[in-house]
C-alpha cells in the first residue's frame, strides 16, 4: 500500500506488477520508468525483468499473492487505485488470481477500489466468470479514436461504475458513445518526450458528458501545456487553466459509489 498523488485517488495496491505495452498510450510509462528505478534500488516486488521489446528491467509480470491481505487492515475509507504498477486484466494474470482480489474488494466495502485497464478485450470473455463487488469501479484507458472498441467491451462488465480515462489523450475522441459510462477522466501526457494535449478535444469529451449525464474529471493539460504557461511540470496546476476546464466531478449518487455510500465524495468543480 502506498499513498498516491493521483488526482482522483487516495490510495494504491499492487496485487500485480510488471506490464508490457500494447499501443501508443504506453509509450511512456511512467510505471515502466519507475520499475527500473525500484530494481536498482534492491525492491523485492521489482526484480523480475520484461521482455525488453515490450517492458523492461523489473516490469516482468509478477503476482503478488502477499499482499492480498494488506487492504484487511485499512480502517478508515479510501479511494483505492488497483495496480497502478500493472493490469490487472494482462493476459498473463489468471482469472482465478482475478477473483481473488475481487473477493478482497467485496470483503472491505468501506472502500472504494478502481480497476484501469487497455485489455478490455478479455471482458466479454470472462465477465460472467467473475463475481464483480458492488464498490469497484471499472475503467479503460483510451488514447485515441482508434481505441474505441475498448469502450464497447466495458459495456459489458456488471461493475458498479464504468469510466474511461483519456489519458494521455492523443487525439480527438470524436465518435465516443458515452451510453452506459458514469464517469471521464482526461488528461494530457506528462514526463520526457510528452505530446501536445489540444484543450479542443477536452472540450469535446466535457460536451459529450453533459449530453449523456457522465462526470467529467479533467485531471491535466499535460506538459507541453505547462511548460508553454508557466504551470507545472504535467500541466496540473489548474490556477493556470482556462476557467472552463476547471472541473473535476466523480459520479453523485451514492449507489454509484459503493453499497454503503461510504467513500466521501469532492463537491464537483468549476461549475
Amino acid at each position: 500500500m502506498a499513498e498516491t498523488s493521483i488526482e482522483w485517488a487516495t490510495t494504491v495496491w499492487n496485487p500485480t506488477t510488471g506490464c508490457d505495452r500494447v499501443s501508443p498510450g504506453c509509450d511512456h510509462c511512467y510505471a515502466l520508468t519507475m520499475a527500473r528505478r525500484l530494481k536498482a534500488m534492491g525492491s523485492a516486488k521489482y526484480q523480475h525483468d520484461g521482455d525488453p521489446r515490450t517492458s523492461g528491467p523489473g516490469f516482468g509480470l509478477t503476482l503478488h499473492p502477499d499482499t492480498l491481505t494488506t487492504p484487511l487492515g485499512w480502517r478508515q475509507p479510501r479511494r483505492v487505485f488497483v495496480n497502478s504498477m500493472s493490469d490487472l486484466f494482462h493476459a498473463r494474470v489468471p482469472l482465478a488470481f482475478v477473483q481473488r482480489v475481487f473477493e478482497v474488494i467485496a470483503a472491505t466495502p468501506q472502500h472504494t477500489y478502481m480497476v484501469l485497464t487497455k485489455r478490455a478485450g478479455r471482458f466479454p470473455r470472462v465477465a460472467p466468470r467473475l463475481t464483480w463487488p458492488g464498490n469497484l469501479w471499472v475503467g479503460v484507458s483510451v488514447e485515441s479514436a482508434e481505441y474505441l472498441a475498448r469502450v464497447d467491451d466495458l459495456r459489458t462488465v456488471p461493475a458498479a461504475v464504468r469510466f474511461i480515462s483519456a489519458e494521455p489523450l492523443l487525439g480527438p475522441l470524436d465518435r465516443l458513445d458515452l451510453t452506459g459510462i458514469d464517469w471521464l477522466i482526461a488528461g494530457g501526457e506528462s514526463g520526457p518526450g510528452a505530446r501536445p494535449l489540444s484543450l479542443d478535444w477536452v472540450r469535446d469529451l466535457i460536451a459529450r458528458c453533459d449530453r449523456w449525464g457522465t462526470a467529467p474529471f479533467v485531471k491535466q493539460l499535460g506538459a507541453v501545456w505547462g511548460r508553454q504557461h508557466g504551470a507545472d511540470s504535467k500541466g496540473g496546476d489548474w490556477t493556470y487553466w482556462p476557467q472552463d476546464l476547471r472541473i473535476r466531478e466523480y459520479p453523485l449518487s451514492a449507489e454509484a459509489v459503493s453499497p454503503q455510500g461510504a467513500v466521501d465524495q469532492p463537491q464537483p468543480s468549476g461549475r
